[in-house]
């Protein structure tokens, strides 16, 4: 099974880099063991909707780690695991951000609609963050510590999933 690992986000952004740190972690781990990489590409982006889409492109599976701002008054550093059922149910309209992009649930349907070969299984990793605004290649404690739990639930998902 091909897989795909993204780690989103900006790592000079204080929390906003915890997906980035977690990819950097998660290709040190697998680099450790290297049959553990034959059909796994880790990489990091800053991007979402349409281009995250088309990063995914050929791929069967997708793990996505991200920063998700504090919602129901989770605190800083919750994980939770999502799949696409669960992001459709809490995505914001079509054009999120700017009337140029769309959510990445929309992006998908619509690579789908075009016979493109996107993963029929996506997950997404989302840790709840403290700070995005100010620079810092530090993040803030409560996320830092959930770095290696989400490395952790990355690499177990990667021998757990079907196909493996």
């Amino acid at each position: 099974m091909k897989t795909l690992i993204v780690g989103l986000g900006n790592p000079i952004l204080t929390d906003d880099g915890v997906g980035v740190r977690v990819a950097y972690e998660v290709e040190k781990a697998l680099h450790a063991t290297p049959s553990s990489m034959a059909d796994v590409h880790v990489t990091e982006a800053s991007v979402g909707g349409l281009r995250l889409m088309e990063m995914m492109v050929g791929y069967d599976r997708a793990i996505i780690v991200d920063a998700l701002m504090e919602q129901n008054g989770a605190p800083p550093g919750v994980v939770q695991r999502l799949t696409l059922a669960d992001l459709r149910a809490i995505s914001p309209t079509q054009h999120s951000a700017s009337a140029h992009d769309t959510t990445l649930i929309t992006a998908l349907d619509s690579g789908r609609e075009m016979g493109l070969h996107l993963p029929q299984e996506v997950v997404i990793y989302a840790i709840t963050v403290a700070n995005v605004l100010d620079f810092s290649e530090e993040m803030t404690p409560a996320v830092a510590a959930a770095v290696p739990k989400v490395v952790t639930a990355v690499l177990a998902e990667l021998t757990s999933s079907p196909g493996c």
